[in-house]
């Protein structure tokens, strides 16, 4: 049986992962915070994107500014020695215990927006992505799912009962990575589910595109028992690259308009120098501000 398409009438927001690179889009939401502006009925993210769009629904003005520029600086979080030691590179357990205890989201002012918050996890069983819905319940956990990326995080995380669960695989079908392996920008997602106008938001130079890679050593080895994973991880760029080519050329009943840091931003994935996060937080602001008095008036994307 085929389903009947959506009704394309929605406008929804996408964010873009990229761990530290985050600083950026976390600008431009607070900058929408600032400005009182949400006309998403769909919000969709990814990794560091899923967080910073759960603080934007909370109405969390700053509260991940403050993660960025304080909690990630800690030598707790983002350790090297620790990692050639064999442990973390990036210690989530550690980052979400101390900010749920010190800084935690409104669950409830989150699952109360209009808007509908889907967060992007790969399941670790398939490497298959998976949107969802949160719930009081696994809003924290699936926040820090989706932004485990393997090997940097050397565990995965447990979320049990997600739609996608399939008992076949056993103990691995209620275990998640990050979502930005599976699907790196949900743009098609959004597409999929009624978007008649996306706004992404990226964390990357518009011209950016990701080129394939052999999987490092270490990261074969991590994951030898976990082909499906592997070989999603391995596809990744053509995934990325596709959502890309989506972009550029969206079909004719969607408009898509696509924000992207400037060509003098400095942070990347693991950018620990306060005074650049400061720079292209300022960035994220200026152009936030910029897009949502804009917004009326935005062109599209594919239509320049």
């Amino acid at each position: 049986m085929t389903l009947p398409e959506p009704p394309r009438d929605l406008t929804a927001l996408v964010v873009e992962g990229g761990a530290m690179r985050g600083i950026f889009s976390s600008g431009v939401l607070d900058a929408f915070l600032e400005s009182g502006f949400n006309p998403f009925e769909i919000c969709i993210g990814v990794s560091a994107g899923a967080t910073n769009i759960a603080a934007y629904l909370a109405g969390m003005q700053g509260r991940n500014y403050q993660v960025y520029t304080d909690y990630s600086l800690r030598p707790e979080f983002i350790s090297v020695r620790r990692f050639l030691a064999g442990g973390h590179l990036m210690d989530l357990d550690w980052l979400w215990d101390v900010t749920i205890k010190e800084l935690r989201l409104d669950i409830e002012a989150i699952l109360s927006s209009h808007s509908h918050y889907y967060m992007t996890l790969t399941r670790v069983a398939d490497g298959q992505a998976v949107y969802t819905l949160p719930d009081r319940d696994n809003l924290e956990q699936m926040l820090k799912a989706s932004s485990a990326m393997p090997v940097f995080y050397r565990k995965f995380v447990p979320v049990p009962g997600l739609n996608g669960s399939r008992p076949e695989d056993g103990a691995l079908s209620d275990l998640y990575v990050d979502g930005g392996i599976a699907d790196p920008i949900p743009v098609l997602e959004a597409y999929r589910r009624g978007a008649a106008r996306i706004l992404v938001l990226r964390s990357r130079p518009r011209d950016y595109r990701m080129q394939r890679r052999r999987l490092n050593v270490m990261m074969r080895i991590a994951l030898r028992r976990y082909p499906q994973l592997r070989a999603c991880l391995h596809d990744r760029p053509a995934r990325y690259n596709r959502a890309l080519d989506f972009m550029r050329r969206p079909p004719d009943d969607v408009q898509l308009i696509e924000v992207n840091p400037p060509e003098e931003f400095e942070s990347s994935r693991l950018t620990k120098d306060p005074e650049v996060l400061n720079r292209d937080y300022r960035r994220g602001l200026e152009l936030g501000a910029a897009v949502a008095e804009d917004w009326p008036h935005a062109p599209a994307a594919g239509r320049r």
